[in-house]
Parts: structure tokens; C-alpha cells; sequence
């Protein structure tokens, strides 16, 4: 089992979710629900591994909130 972390965002513009996986060269799509793009990040990364294994540069660790004042 591999597990693979995404970043989703909401276009402003049409509404879309879009969805890429950091340093996962092509591991990007979208999608009109969050269970669509599930779905379509599933199976980009699915079609990407055949290919072998991605060379990841840098290893996502998170995401930190600022406050500014």
C-alpha cells in the first residue's frame, strides 16, 4: 500500500477542485467534487506508477497556518 499526500484547491474562476501531489511530476487533475478529483487523482497516479517509481526530490511534510498582525 502507498499513501500519497495532495494539495486541493478551489479555482475561484469555474468552481473546480484541482488536486496535485508535491514533487509527483503529472500527478496533477481536477475535478467538479471533491469525489470526483478523488477519483481522477486516483487514477493519475495509478497510470504515473506504471511508468516505475518517481524520483521525489523533497518529501512533503505539511502545512503551517500564519497569523499576521
Amino acid at each position: 500500500m502507498r499513501v500519497f499526500t495532495a494539495i486541493v484547491e478551489k479555482c475561484p474562476d469555474t468552481g473546480w477542485y484541482v488536486g496535485y501531489v508535491p514533487n509527483f511530476p503529472g500527478a496533477h487533475t481536477q475535478g467538479e467534487t471533491l469525489d470526483e478529483l478523488y477519483h481522477n487523482l486516483h487514477e493519475v497516479i495509478e497510470m504515473l506508477l506504471e511508468d516505475g517509481e518517481p524520483e521525489l526530490e523533497t518529501e512533503f511534510i505539511g502545512t503551517q497556518t500564519l497569523v499576521m498582525a
